[in-house]
C-alpha cells in the first residue's frame, strides 16, 4: 500500500505534466484525469504538513476552471449590500455554527461577502448557465462554507463555489428547490430496490426521505459534520458526480441499518445524523451504483441539473 507521501507525489505529477507533455492530445488529458478520480476513489486526496495542499487545485480541476477574474469579483463585492442582504445575514450566522475548526478560519463576513457578491452577479446576468434563472435560497450559505474553507484565497472560493451553483447542481438552488425534491424522491426509489426491508420499516413509521433526509440532500451532506469528511466526501462527489449524494445519503442509513431496523422510534436516530465517516459512506455507494437500474441511474445523474 503506497504512504501518504507517495500518493502525494503520484498526484502531484499528474497535475503538473513534464515540459515535454506541454501539448498533450485530448485523451492523454482524459486519461489523465481518470487516473486523478482513480487516486481520488481509491486512496484520498492526502495533506502532508509542509507541502502545498492539492484539493484546491484538484476541485478546480473538476470545476473545470483554469481563470479567475479577480476584476469581476472585486466589482460585485464593491457594490456592497444585496436585494437578499437580509436573507443571507439571517442564514450566514449559522452556517456550520458549532464546527469550532470553521469558525476559527472562515469569519462571518468572509460568507456574506460570497454571497452579496454571488446575488450581484446572478442579478446582473452575467451567469454561466443562461437558461436557469437564479436567486438567493437557502442552503447557499452551507454550500458555500467548503469552499471558503477549502480554497486558499476568496476569489478561488468565489469561482469555484458560482462555477459549481451554475453548472454542476443549479436545481438545487431554484426558489423551488426543485432538484433538492427531484433527490428525495429518487433517494425513497432507490432505498426500495436497494432494501426494501429497511425502506418498509421506514415507512411504516412514515418515513419518507423528504422528512428525514432534506437537510443531507440540499447541502450535499454538508451539513453534518465533522467538516474534514465533508471534505473527503466532497473530493468524491466532484470527481464522479453531485447526483452520487443522493447514494451517499443511502450509505449512511446502511451504515447504521440495524440500529434502524431495532428501532421502535427511528426518527430519533434520524433526527441527527452520526459523524460523517467518508471512506466507508464512499465504499458503500460504489457498491451500490450497480444496483440501481440503468433508466432510474440516468435520472438520478440528470437531476441535479436537468430542467
Amino acid at each position: 500500500m503506497p504512504s501518504q507521501s507517495e500518493i502525494y507525489d503520484n498526484l502531484s505529477s499528474l497535475l503538473n505534466p513534464s515540459t515535454s507533455s506541454r501539448y498533450r492530445s485530448s485523451s492523454e488529458i482524459s486519461d489523465g484525469l481518470k487516473r486523478i478520480r482513480r487516486v481520488v476513489l481509491t486512496e484520498g486526496i492526502p495533506e502532508i504538513t509542509g507541502r502545498p495542499p492539492l484539493r484546491p487545485r484538484i476541485w478546480k480541476l473538476m470545476l473545470k476552471i483554469d481563470t479567475l477574474y479577480s476584476e469581476d469579483y472585486l466589482r460585485w463585492v464593491g457594490m456592497g449590500p444585496s436585494s437578499d442582504s437580509h436573507k443571507i445575514k439571517n442564514d450566514t450566522f449559522r452556517t456550520l455554527a458549532t464546527d469550532t475548526q470553521f469558525k476559527g478560519k472562515v469569519k462571518e463576513d468572509m460568507l456574506i461577502r460570497l454571497l452579496e457578491a454571488f446575488v450581484w452577479k446572478i442579478t446582473s446576468g452575467e451567469t454561466e448557465n443562461e437558461g436557469q434563472p437564479f436567486k438567493y435560497v437557502q442552503g447557499m450559505n452551507v454550500l458555500s462554507a467548503p469552499f471558503l474553507y477549502a480554497m486558499p484565497s476568496q476569489l478561488e472560493a468565489f469561482t469555484c463555489f458560482s462555477t459549481f451553483i451554475e453548472n454542476a447542481c443549479p436545481q438545487y438552488v431554484q426558489p423551488s428547490l426543485k432538484g433538492v425534491h427531484e433527490g428525495l424522491k429518487l433517494l425513497d426509489r432507490c432505498l426500495e430496490i436497494v432494501d426494501p426491508e429497511l425502506f418498509d420499516k421506514l415507512a411504516s413509521k412514515n418515513l419518507k426521505a423528504e422528512i428525514y433526509a432534506f437537510p443531507s440532500v440540499m447541502t450535499l451532506c454538508a451539513c453534518t459534520p465533522p467538516l474534514e469528511e465533508v471534505l473527503r466526501l466532497w473530493d468524491f462527489l466532484l470527481a464522479f458526480g453531485l447526483h452520487l449524494n443522493v447514494l451517499c445519503v443511502i450509505a449512511q442509513l446502511l451504515l447504521m441499518r440495524q440500529e434502524l431496523m431495532d428501532s421502535p422510534s427511528p426518527m430519533k436516530i434520524l433526527r441527527t445524523f452520526p459523524p460523517l465517516d467518508a471512506r466507508p459512506v464512499i465504499g458503500v455507494t460504489v457498491a451500490l451504483v450497480k444496483d440501481i437500474p440503468e433508466d432510474l441511474y440516468r435520472e438520478l445523474v440528470a437531476h441535479p441539473y436537468a430542467t
